[in-house]
């Protein structure tokens, strides 16, 4: 069949206006002809229908031809997953969309599995089950076929090299939906057994606190420690459920554990929750105690700071004497000012780095003593305040702390014996030979008996003259 020959013949039936008999020739042309050789048809149809045709025959017009495309490109390409769900969104779209001709095309989409098995070119993939799944739940209403597309796509899925923690949550809520609680359990379980992610934990302990089953929910978190006792997010949300439950002792517990963990991914923000727990049961002895304990393990400025906010706030929030906190805290300031001065002299320290967070100190204290403090506590901060100084080309600054400035006497003291010192070891031996040069020592030993007479008179005099010299 040729194209031209239809076009002529509704062309002229279009001149005797007999505009429905060009529209069935147009329709049966298309039918009939392969849709590689029908371009300048469909192109002509579409004209005819602007003309002629009416908004529901020019829409089906446009969409057909826009189907044309999209087949054209699955067909070049058909692992280019865009043009899939281009055409699928198509097909769905339309108002009396055949369920059969979408399932087809969902079919014949999820036909292509990507031959490489590598995550990076399954993500895209994935969805098209996913879509497909959607479909059969909510438009096609066939529950057993979206049961069936899962159950098919977690079997296809290579989980020895990765899995998609998604499609097993998509589909424990299906089941969920369809009340069947024991599958969706049985489903992450499963999931849980075959490839153990964060991702697939925290769904799995989300849906047992909507579903109120909190003795599930401790089971879980146990297992999830298990798997990762690093995660101090694991941690901490353990500890708010039990806190939530009104369980505070076991809260407290899981927060020990959790601080006594050999490695953490994330410790200062696990103190940190651990702190506002005890703050918010006021406890307040056992918080100051963490912080205490914290210090121990480091001496970070931004501990300090908090410590002493932490006093500051503690005895106003109880409406004791307003004098107390603000002692307490200026004695934080003054603990941590001696602990950071100090460890600026330890070994393999980063000087600039400790003189960065001794500025902030200061800094702190500063606004502190300014807020809360008299004349005499801000002059003496002041008196702390190190001199800034330009250390070069680059944009670099060099803190000098007077209190640094104090102790570098005896410090050059120490240094100097210390290069004395090595310098003497150094020359060794060298040093001794040439001192006995300078006292007359023979180069060579000679015996008493090759000694000559007068050596011999000349030592005796030299002796009898040392000895009136003792004697005198």
């Amino acid at each position: 069949m040729d194209e031209k020959l239809f076009i002529a013949f509704a062309k002229f039936e279009e001149g005797q206006k007999e505009h429905e008999r060009a529209t069935a020739i147009y329709k049966f042309a298309l039918e009939h002809m392969s849709k590689d050789k029908a371009a300048d048809l469909y192109k002509a149809y579409t004209i005819h229908q602007k003309k002629f045709g009416e908004r529901d025959a020019i829409e089906d017009v446009i969409v057909s031809k826009r189907k044309f495309q999209y087949e054209e490109e699955i067909k070049e390409n058909p692992s280019n997953y865009d043009a899939w769900f281009d055409y699928l969104r198509l097909l769905e779209s339309e108002g009396d969309a055949n369920v059969d001709v979408v399932r087809d095309t969902y079919e014949r989409a999820i036909a292509n599995v990507p031959l490489v098995a590598e995550k990076s070119f399954w993500r895209r993939y994935i969805y098209l089950w996913i879509n497909y799944a959607v479909f059969e739940e909510l438009e096609a209403e066939d529950y057993d076929k979206a049961r069936q597309v899962y159950d098919s796509c977690l079997k296809l899925i290579p989980h020895r090299n990765f899995t998609f923690a998604k499609m097993w949550l998509l589909y424990a809520h299906f089941e969920v939906r369809q009340k069947n609680l024991q599958l969706a359990r049985k489903i992450l379980g499963t999931a849980i057994g075959k490839c153990p992610k964060n991702k697939l934990f925290r769904g799995y302990i989300e849906l047992e606190i909507q579903l109120r089953e909190f003795d599930r929910c401790r089971t879980l978190y146990e297992k999830f420690l298990q798997f990762g006792p690093e995660n101090c997010t694991i941690w901490m949300k353990f500890a708010e459920l039990e806190t939530l439950l009104g369980d505070v002792d076991r809260a407290r517990g899981i927060y020990e554990l959790a601080i006594k963990q050999p490695r953490l991914d994330m410790p200062e923000i696990l103190w940190k929750a651990y702190i506002d727990f005890e703050i918010e049961q006021e406890e307040n002895e056992k918080a100051r105690g963490l912080y205490e304990r914290l210090l121990e393990r480091t001496q970070h400025v931004k501990v300090w700071m908090s410590f002493a906010q932490f006093e500051l706030t503690l005895a106003a929030s109880q409406q004791e004497d307003p004098t107390l906190p603000v002692a307490a805290a200026r004695a934080v300031f003054q603990r941590a000012n001696r602990s950071l001065r100090s460890a600026a002299q330890s070994v393999g320290l980063d000087v600039a780095t400790n003189k960065e967070e001794r500025l902030m100190l200061l800094e702190a204290w500063q606004e502190f003593e300014s807020e809360y403090g008299d004349q005499a506590s801000r002059n003496a901060v002041i008196n702390l305040m190190p001199k800034r100084s330009d250390a070069g080309w680059e944009e670099y600054f060099d803190y000098i702390f007077p209190e640094d400035e104090a102790t570098k006497p005896n410090l050059k003291l120490l240094a100097m014996a210390k290069a004395w010192k090595m310098a003497k070891e150094s020359s060794g031996p060298s040093q001794q030979e040439a001192e006995q040069s300078k006292g007359g020592a023979p180069e060579e030993p000679v015996s008493a008996g090759d000694a000559a007479p007068e050596d011999q008179d000349r030592d005796d005099s030299s002796t009898s003259s040392s000895d009136s010299d003792e004697e005198n």
